[in-house]
């Protein structure tokens, strides 16, 4: 045996990295943003400090004696033991104010502490001078003038041996010239910082952007929801407003090539032993369910298969207008006795497609769609047809999609990519479930044909390209208007257009 727990270590740090340049892809046009604000703010912090130049000295400290190998050796330990006391004395005023009385500056001893820095490696005995200010020659006098200063500080402030010499002896090892170049600002340093925080920034942002977005992007969104399977996904068309109908408008379109693939899979549901019925909806309204459920009843019926499709939603119909249908007659007037079922369905298209309208809005859609009418109803579609779809309201404002779900094969959820939220399409979700309608799968729409949650060549389809030869038969470009449409409606006869072809 294997080791599985590895596998699955492996798949879950591979799950982790797609992740991460996910949130990199989506978030870099605000990643690369901040950081060439970093770079700007840098080059302007740069360009906006006051050059300062820095100039060093060095003096070295001894202790001076009569040259034994011994006192040699304690002087050395007592010149180390004492040169950091001597190191604090270079910035104060006793060293300084000469300074400043010799080259006239005006700035007091504390002052220009503030711009001396003294110090002197552990072991050593070479004590640094270092000064910066905005002039080069300036700070090169005031460190070797401090230097000068501090010589003779150091003489006078050690106590005199019995010879009347001082025992401590300060020696300038290294005068301070004048530097060539400034010591800051650090234009690149300041340039490479900046853009560093600007990219850390965005990184931050984009993943915090990431973390907050609640709404369902892709398949992995939807499986963190629910455990239906994800039948397919239909690729996002700017011009559906202007062509409902993509499969006839335009057959060669990755959206139209998206509801074969949908229709493929819907095939291997109803060759099972279940019903043969299907509720179409969404979450909320704006998720293409209506012309999801126009366009997969026309490939569908283009294959060969007898269906029906139903516009089931008794609020705001739309299937009759896509289809270019009158619908002024239809299910409400089956279902209150008004009409037999075969006086209002239309036949669509040269396919085996009918069509039931909506017909007038009733005053009570949920107590219609779920009386014993209904029900009778779905048994005999069932029986005349080898598909039924129903399109039906969005979950979330109104119950009419659950009572019915409830009496079919079960619900196809539209999911509308980056139109609805996690929160809705889980609320959706438990709308069918606590009524005991089954889910039989959910369809993603709206799928973006650009960036990290394209349509592309996963598992929703084919992509560009493939939309040629599928041996189904379409109308001619100039038929595709809908004043064409609607000559194609026709009132089916009775009995002998319903009864299915053995």
């Amino acid at each position: 045996m294997g080791d599985p727990f590895g596998l699955q270590m492996g798949k879950a740090v591979r799950v982790e990295l797609r992740d991460y340049l996910r949130v990199l892809r989506k978030g870099w046009i605000i990643i690369l943003a901040l950081v060439l604000s970093g770079v700007a703010i840098g080059s302007v912090v740069s360009l906006l400090t006051t050059p300062m130049y820095v100039a060093s000295s060095k003096v070295f400290v001894s202790v001076q004696s009569a040259g034994t190998v011994s006192e040699l050796s304690q002087g050395s330990s007592f010149t180390q033991n004492q040169v950091k006391s001597y190191t604090d004395v270079v910035t104060t005023p006793i060293v300084l104010q000469p300074v400043i009385a010799e080259l006239n500056l005006p700035v007091s001893a504390q002052e220009l502490a503030s711009h001396v820095t003294a110090s002197t490696t552990t072991g050593t005995v070479v004590v640094d001078i270092a000064v910066s200010d905005v002039s080069g020659q300036r700070a090169a006098d005031i460190a070797n003038a401090i230097a000068s200063s501090f010589e003779k500080t150091v003489s006078s402030i050690v106590p005199v041996d019995a010879a009347g010499s001082s025992p401590v002896k300060i020696t300038v090892l290294q005068q301070a010239l004048v530097p060539a170049a400034p010591s800051s600002p650090n234009t690149r340093v300041n340039i490479l910082i900046s853009a560093l925080i600007g990219l850390i920034l965005g990184v931050a942002i984009a993943v915090l952007r990431q973390t907050l977005d609640t709404k369902v992007r892709n398949e992995r969104d939807v499986e963190a929801v629910t455990t239906a399977p994800i039948l397919g996904g239909i690729a996002f068309d700017p011009k559906t407003v202007e062509r409902p109908l993509v499969v006839q408008d335009d057959p060669r379109s990755p959206r139209a090539e998206s509801f074969r693939t949908l229709r493929t899979n819907l095939q291997f549901l109803v060759a099972l032993d279940r019903p043969k019925s299907y509720v179409i909806t969404s979450s909320i309204p704006g998720e293409g369910k209506s012309t999801s459920s126009a366009n997969l009843a026309i490939v569908t019926a283009s294959a060969g298969t007898k269906t029906i499709i139903i516009d089931a939603d008794l609020r705001k119909p739309k299937l009759a207008e896509y289809l270019g249908l009158e619908g002024g007659a239809g299910l409400t007037d089956v279902l209150v006795g008004r009409v037999e079922m075969a006086d209002v369905v239309q036949r669509w298209g040269t396919h085996d497609l009918y069509v039931l309208p909506a017909g007038r809005i009733p005053p009570n859609p949920s107590e219609l769609l779920g009386s014993n009418a209904m029900i009778a109803l779905i048994e005999q579609l069932e029986a005349e047809f080898d598909l039924v779809l129903f399109d039906a309201p969005p979950l979330l404002p109104v119950t009419d999609a659950a009572i019915l779900a409830k009496h079919t094969g079960g619900a196809l959820v539209m999911v509308g990519a980056g139109r609805v939220h996690r929160g809705q399409l889980k609320g959706a979700i438990s709308a069918l479930t606590n009524v005991g309608s089954g889910i039989a799968g959910v369809v993603m729409t709206m799928l973006p044909t650009k960036g990290p949650d394209s349509y592309g060549y996963g598992r929703y389809g084919y992509g560009y390209g493939y939309g040629y030869g599928y041996g189904e038969e379409f109308d001619e470009p100039g038929s595709n208007d809908r004043k064409r449409r609607r000559t194609k409606g026709e009132v089916v006869e009775p009995a002998k257009e319903l009864t299915p072809s053995q």
